[in-house]
């Protein structure tokens, strides 16, 4: 009953109608953000597409200006000096036959997963175990690279992978609660524009049709569109 009467308090002066400029919508929800941790800021944009369809999927990868306030766990497979390379730009978990069998097992020890192209049939045995978590190695969106040292530099360094849901969302933390509105506002910009360039051939009439920003325990504040994408 706590957290309900909590999540009731937290809804008081928002109006469910209202479209908030960024700035404002970042503020209201740093304020409600009061959980004894500290709580991710996340995005949720509603995209005109069915991403049923191949010409109306949307996906990619941006680096947040500001970081995530996340440290990503980073599993590379990879071989010889590649893998090397892996290891000393901060990967944490590195290997080819062997981490194929880890994974197959059922341990998962990363949250990003970046292969060399080489071992793409091999990472490809695990597109069941993979494919339903998002993880799967894809060259679009620089996960499958031979620059393996900059991809691992990238996820530890605040890139955050996107990729339109069912219904046609994308959602994306972009921060903490702890960072500045500033940073957060810089962040949500920066994902919207890069989910903005994703947009696809086949997408028909308005592309960003709703944009909401929220906490992990907050309620979610509606945002004028216009004032996240420049």
């Amino acid at each position: 009953m706590a957290t309900g009467k909590r999540l009731k308090k937290s809804r008081e002066g928002i109006d469910r109608n209202k479209l908030y400029p960024i700035a404002e919508a970042i503020g209201m929800v740093k304020e409600r953000a009061t959980s004894k941790f500290d709580e991710t800021i996340e995005i949720a944009m509603n995209l005109g597409v069915d991403p049923r369809h191949a010409d109306q999927m949307v996906r990619g990868v941006v680096t947040l200006p500001n970081g995530t306030g996340r440290t990503l766990r980073v599993g590379v497979f990879a071989r010889g000096a590649k893998a090397e390379e892996a290891k000393a730009a901060g990967a944490d978990v590195v290997g080819a036959e062997d981490l194929v069998e880890i994974v197959q097992g059922g341990t998962i020890a990363f949250d990003r997963c970046i292969a060399t192209p080489d071992m793409m049939p091999l990472v490809g045995r695990l597109g069941k175990v993979l494919g339903p978590r998002g993880m799967m190695p894809n060259p679009k969106i620089g996960t499958v690279t031979m620059d393996v040292a900059g991809a691992v530099k990238g996820a530890k360094g605040g890139s955050v992978e996107f990729r339109v849901e069912k219904a046609g969302i994308v959602q994306a933390g972009i921060g903490k609660a702890s960072f500045s509105a500033e940073k957060l506002v810089e962040n949500v910009k920066a994902l919207a524009d890069a989910v903005a360039k994703a947009k696809p051939a086949g997408a028909k009439g308005t592309y960003v049709q709703r944009i909401a920003v929220s906490s992990t325990m907050g309620p979610g504040v509606k945002v004028e569109p216009g004032t996240v994408l420049g």
